[in-house]
């Protein structure tokens, strides 16, 4: 199709814009500590429209159900598939609007809506993601406007040596969404309502910003740095409050991480194509497919049987980048990857698989006891040992970048990088979670102690502080948003115990680039979950190490 008749994107068009409303404001109201999710305003006089599909991901030419509830009359849904250059696919006018309510624990439960309308994907449609747009007029010259996704996935059962294989973090994308009420940090469970919930559902909307974002949306990491003695700031707080976006937008999601990966390597020339981690789990045989998998993002939540089919692939011979950070929980997935159960810090008192046979898959960290899978064995560092970087009071004025310590090694060729040299600062790479290891320094250079499992294989090519919990410098007027970060739990997960010593033991971390190899295959592990912010902003050395990476792992 011409340029000049391409269809405008509904995200062009005004959107979401109510009547105005007046909403009491109290002096002890702070919005970056509240918890407040979305959810259907259910209101017959209010037009809206929210959709979800019985899938996250499908082969070519399986048929995709879509299940909404709308107040509206008619709505539409539009499907996109999404990267360099968005191309709608598939187009659905005036479907009757049927409303159904929302059910109390649609977060834990799914909302059990009846299917709206089918698709049939054509058999030859692309791997890839597509990006689900519903939209009702409100009436007022706006309309509403809500995201939905799925992915499809390769089905070519030939071995894909040429292109690499993305695997998309749906675990910690869901461990994030918090619609209807709760999610794997806060919400509306528990005898008051008020606690996380251990087990979501994957039969639910995404919440606003987990798809699409407009261009420009703030990142957790400050820019630029904060001045002497001002108080600290949490714009992307600040930004979804003010625009209707969720509060967790910024932590996971398409939208903020992997688009922008898919956006660069589309344009610079790579092949590849997409499957979630949920295919991971069920379908391993895909990533034997491929000599290389990629990982970017933000990438906490893996169950076991996923991490087995990474381990099995590159002791085979396989190759795994993974440009992403904070590995940390392990998950399990039920009713046919219809929900995942996590129970975090909560795990030894009531995930049901405590003190059974299948102890070892307790929903905690990798590193606890109980589990006793360190997180490197698989991509050289572990989440553990980082956290958080460049943002709030986690050093808030800290380089932003990876200090590169071994410039000789192949990442760095064609960068012109330096001992002692900062890698991506000036777009902030180094942020929000980062993973790290146990280290120690010998003759100026890092090497890992392997006190937490991490192999011997592996080198550590640069690195920099992360921290558990905000310093919390009692300036004038200052609220801080995490505070402590989970230090606590962090110390009885390491040291079985928490005391003023283990508390200080483990207040500290790091960020790391590692490479290891294992078995056959070879892992490159850049421990950060903002490492696509370089290539958002094409810096140029973050570029350049992701090129040396691919081609490397491609045979280019």
């Amino acid at each position: 199709m011409p340029q000049s008749q391409a269809p405008l994107a509904p995200e062009f068009k005004p959107m979401n814009v109510h009547p105005r409303r007046v909403t009491v404001m109290h002096p002890d109201n702070a919005w970056h500590l509240s918890h407040w999710y979305e959810a259907p305003r259910e209101d017959p006089a209010v037009p809206e429209v929210y959709t979800y599909t019985d899938a996250i991901s499908y082969a070519p030419g399986a048929e995709v159900s879509f299940h909404s509830s709308s107040t509206a009359k008619a709505y539409t849904i539009q499907v996109w598939r999404d990267g360099h250059k968005p191309t709608l696919v598939h187009e659905a006018k005036d479907l009757p609007g049927e409303f159904h309510a929302t059910p109390r624990a649609a977060y834990r439960d799914g909302c059990g809506w009846p299917v709206g309308h089918r698709w049939t994907l054509p058999p030859d449609l692309p791997s890839g993601f597509y990006r689900v747009a519903s939209t009702c007029d409100i009436g007022n010259g706006s309309q509403f406007l809500q995201h939905h996704f799925f992915v499809v996935t390769p089905n070519d059962p030939a071995p894909a040596r040429d292109r690499f294989l993305l695997i998309l973090p749906t675990s910690t994308w869901l461990a994030y969404n918090d619609w209807g009420g709760s999610n794997s940090y806060d919400g509306i469970d528990g005898p008051d309502g008020n606690k996380f919930s251990p087990v979501l559902s994957f039969q639910r909307p995404w919440t606003r910003g987990l798809v699409w974002l407009p261009p420009g949306a703030p990142r957790l990491c400050d820019m630029p740095k904060r001045r002497p003695l001002e108080a600290p700031r949490y714009p992307t707080k600040e930004f979804a409050f003010t625009n209707g976006f969720a509060q967790y937008y910024a932590s996971a999601g398409w939208a903020q991480f992997d688009r922008h990966f898919v956006v660069w390597a589309e344009r610079e020339g790579y092949d590849f194509d997409i499957i979630t981690q949920t295919d991971l789990h069920y379908h391993p045989e895909i990533l034997g497919r491929y000599s290389t998998g990629v990982i970017v993002g933000h990438d906490e939540y893996w169950t076991r049987d996923m991490r087995d089919t990474v381990d099995a692939f590159v002791d085979a011979g396989g190759r795994m980048a993974r440009f992403a950070g904070n590995y940390l929980w392990q998950v399990r997935l039920e009713g046919e990857g219809a929900r995942q159960v996590c129970y975090k810090a909560r795990a030894k008192a009531e995930d049901p698989v405590r003190g059974t046979e299948k102890s070892h898959l307790l929903t905690c960290g990798w590193e606890d006891r109980a589990v006793g899978h360190p997180g490197a064995t698989t991509f050289g560092v572990n989440g553990m040992r980082g956290t958080y970087a460049s943002w709030g009071g986690f050093a808030p004025r800290g380089s932003r970048g990876f200090t590169v310590y071994r410039p000789k090694h192949w990442a760095f060729d064609n960068t012109d990088m330096h001992y002692g040299d900062l890698l991506g600062d000036e777009a902030g790479i180094f942020s929000y979670e980062v993973d790290g290891l146990d280290y120690t320094f010998r003759d100026g250079l890092p090497y890992p102690t392997h006190a937490d499992g991490a192999p011997e294989s592996v080198e550590i090519l640069a690195m920099g502080p992360a921290v558990i919990a905000e310093d919390e410098f009692q300036g004038e007027g200052y609220r801080y948003y995490l505070r402590d970060g989970g230090l606590a739990d962090r110390a009885m997960t390491m040291s079985n115990a928490v005391t003023p010593e283990t508390l200080i033991k483990h207040r500290y971390g790091s960020g790391m680039m590692v490479t290891m190899t294992r078995g056959k295959g070879e892992v490159f592990t850049a421990g950060s979950c903002e490492w696509i912010t370089g290539l958002a902003r094409d810096e140029f050395y973050t570029q350049q190490v992701t090129r040396n990476v691919l081609n490397r792992f491609l045979g280019k």
